[in-house]
C-alpha cells in the first residue's frame, strides 16, 4: 500500500465551521461553537454524539479558529503518562501565551483515576479539554470533570446531509454521474445511518471495487456487507432500547415492541435479559388483569434457557405479542409501593393477638390465636391490621 495514502473521509474533513454539514444547532451564526470561534476563546467541552457525526472535526476546527495548539489522544491507546506529557507541552505553550486544546477521543474509556488527572489542569486553564464520547457523559465521565466542561450534543446526520457529503466527495474525485448515478448516491446515503465517515468509506470502497465500471447496487451491497448495529450492552443505547421495548409493550404496540426487540437481539443482547424483563412486565403492568401472562413469561424464560438462539426467538416474539395485547393493570405495582411505604413508616407495630401463632400453652393463655378458626373469607371483628392502621386500605379491599 502507498505509505502516503490518506482515506477519503480524512481528505474530505472540513477545516472551517461554515464547511461543516449538519449540526446547525451548534455551528450556525450566533450558536455556541460559532461564538467560540468568533471570540477566539476556547472552553472545555464534551462532544456527545454517534459515530461519524463530526466530533473530531469540530474539535480540530475550534482549535484552529482560536489559534490554539491542538493535541489529540485516544483513550483506547493512551494512559496517564501520555496525559502528563501533554500537560508539560501545555505549560511550555503558556510561556508563549498560546492555548492548548487537548482532544481525547472516546474519553469514556478513561478510568476514574485517569480522568482525575485532568482536573487541576482544566481547573487552572493549563489545558482546554475537548472530550468525545458516544456514551452518555452522565454515566461515563466523573462528575468533577463533567462540572468543568460544557456538554455539547451532536445528532446523527440526516440522510440528506450524508448525501450532500457524498456528492461533495464525488465532485472532488471528479467522478461522473455515469460512474456514480444519483440512485447509487441515494443508496450510499441510506446505508450510512447518519454516519458521514461511514458514507465516505463506503463510497471509496465501492469505487475501488467497481474499477473502470459504473458503481451499481450489487457493488455497494458487497462493500457494505452488514453494518454492525449501534448497540452497546453496557451503554446508553442498551437502556434506551429496552426502555422503548417496555413502553411499546405497555402501549400495546406490537410492531414497535418487535422492532426494538429485534434491535436488541441484533446488537448481541442476551435473550435471557429480555425474557427477564418480560417476566417483570407481566406482574408490574399486567398483573391481575391477565394473571396467566406471568406463566407465559416464566415459560418463555425457561424456553430461552433450554433452546437458545436463534430458535428461541420464536418464543420471545410470541411472548412479546401476548404481553402487548393483554389487558393492563397497575394495581399490584401501585399497592406494592403503598405496602412498602406503610412498612417503612410503621416498622414495629405489634401483630394483633388473634393473628399470632400459638405453638405453646402459655401463648394460648395469653390470647395468642384467640377465636381464630379456618374459614374462607374469615373476617375477625378486630380486623387483620394493628389498631393503629385500622383505616389503612392498600389494595382497595
Amino acid at each position: 500500500m502507498d505509505e502516503t495514502y490518506v482515506p477519503l473521509a480524512d481528505r474530505m474533513r472540513p477545516t472551517k465551521l461554515d464547511q461543516v454539514i449538519g449540526q446547525m444547532h451548534i455551528t450556525a451564526s450566533g450558536k455556541l461553537l460559532n461564538k467560540l470561534a468568533a471570540d477566539k476563546h476556547p472552553i472545555s467541552l464534551i462532544f456527545w454524539g454517534p459515530p461519524g457525526s463530526g466530533k473530531t472535526t469540530l474539535a480540530r476546527i475550534i482549535a484552529s479558529e482560536t489559534n490554539a495548539d491542538f493535541i489529540e489522544l485516544s483513550a483506547v491507546a493512551s494512559g496517564k503518562k501520555d496525559v502528563m506529557a501533554v500537560i508539560d507541552k501545555a505549560k511550555s505553550n503558556q510561556l508563549f501565551k498560546k492555548a492548548t486544546v487537548l482532544f481525547v477521543d472516546e474519553i469514556h474509556r478513561f478510568n476514574k483515576a485517569q480522568q482525575d488527572a485532568f482536573l487541576p489542569y482544566v481547573e487552572n486553564g493549563t489545558i482546554i479539554l475537548i472530550g468525545a464520547t458516544t456514551e452518555n457523559p452522565s454515566f461515563e465521565v466523573i462528575p468533577a470533570l463533567l462540572s468543568r466542561c460544557r456538554v455539547v450534543v451532536l445528532n446523527s446526520l440526516s440522510e440528506a446531509d450524508v448525501k450532500t457529503i457524498i456528492e461533495q466527495a464525488a465532485r472532488k474525485l471528479k467522478v461522473s454521474q455515469t460512474k456514480l448515478p444519483n440512485k447509487i448516491i441515494d443508496l450510499l446515503a441510506s446505508l450510512s445511518n447518519g454516519d458521514g465517515r461511514y458514507g465516505l468509506n463506503l463510497l471509496e470502497l465501492s469505487l475501488n471495487l467497481a474499477g473502470e465500471k459504473p458503481v451499481n447496487r450489487a457493488i455497494v451491497m458487497m462493500a457494505a456487507q452488514k453494518q454492525i448495529p449501534l448497540h452497546d450492552k453496557s451503554g446508553e443505547s442498551h437502556y434506551n432500547l429496552i426502555s422503548a421495548f417496555i413502553k411499546s409493550l405497555r402501549g400495546g404496540n406490537v410492531s414497535a415492541a418487535y422492532y426494538y426487540m429485534a434491535r436488541l437481539l441484533q446488537g448481541g443482547e442476551d435473550p435471557k435479559f429480555i425474557a427477564r424483563r418480560m417476566i417483570i412486565f407481566a406482574s408490574e403492568d399486567i398483573g391481575l388483569a391477565a394473571p396467566a401472562a406471568l406463566n407465559l413469561a416464566v415459560s418463555t424464560f425457561l424456553a430461552v434457557e433450554r433452546i437458545g438462539l436463534p430458535e428461541t426467538e420464536y418464543n420471545l416474539y410470541h411472548c412479546a405479542a401476548v404481553l402487548a395485547k393483554a389487558p393492563k393493570s397497575r394495581q399490584v405495582a401501585e399497592s406494592m409501593v403503598k405496602a412498602k411505604l406503610a412498612a417503612e413508616q410503621y416498622p414495629n407495630l405489634n401483630v394483633p393477638l388473634h393473628l399470632r401463632n400459638a405453638p405453646t400453652k402459655l401463648m394460648k393463655q395469653l390470647g395468642y390465636n384467640k377465636d381464630y378458626h379456618w374459614q374462607a373469607g374469615y373476617k375477625p371483628q378486630q380486623g387483620f391490621l394493628p389498631p393503629e392502621l385500622s383505616d389503612l386500605d392498600i389494595f382497595n379491599d
